[in-house]
């Protein structure tokens, strides 16, 4: 007599929910950010100054937060770079891992950028919109687009990120 092996079916189970799981956050993080994108491309191209409104300590702040979390992102730090993330992202994704994973898969120029240029602040409902001209690991140019969200506290913490590529490549 044979011995016949049969598939984990639980264990199969939690990989297929866990991948939806996932898809569903990934779903949901792309059709928020297609709002933030379209909201921004028309407060990037109206005529009133992009930047009324936001202090230069708080641009600066801003500012500091990004780069900060970007610093944690080249060391690998999830636990720093997670840190940054306002309570609604930290909320949605749950975990470091699930958070480094989505920044892995759908984020690279943010994670691993070859160079990056701070631009203008925009007001989108209230909320602060850090632009960035990033060129990523592969030479591709976007637009990086960091939705902001002032905490209680004062502090300022990432609220979204949406990437808009660019035509040309640098080499």
């Amino acid at each position: 007599m044979r011995a016949v092996s049969v598939p984990d079916t639980k264990a199969r189970r939690r990989r297929e929910d866990a991948t939806e799981e996932t898809m569903g956050i990934l779903m949901r993080v792309a059709v928020h950010g297609l709002w933030v994108a379209l909201a921004v491309l028309l407060i990037w191209t109206a005529p009133v100054a992009a930047e009324d409104g936001v202090s230069d300590a708080d641009r600066s702040a801003i500012q500091q937060v990004i780069a900060r979390q970007m610093a944690a992102f080249k060391r690998d730090d999830g636990v720093e770079a997670f840190s940054y993330a306002s309570p609604g992202i930290r909320a949605m994704f749950g975990s470091v891992e699930r958070f480094m994973a989505m920044v892995k898969a759908g984020y690279m120029p943010v994670y691993r950028p070859r160079e990056a240029t701070f631009e203008e602040v925009a007001l989108l409902r209230g909320q602060p919109v850090q632009k960035l001209l990033i060129v990523g690991p592969d030479g591709a140019p976007v637009v990086a687009l960091y939705t902001m969200e002032m905490q209680p506290d004062g502090a300022w913490r990432i609220d979204g990120v949406v990437l808009v590529p660019l035509p040309d490549k640098v080499t």
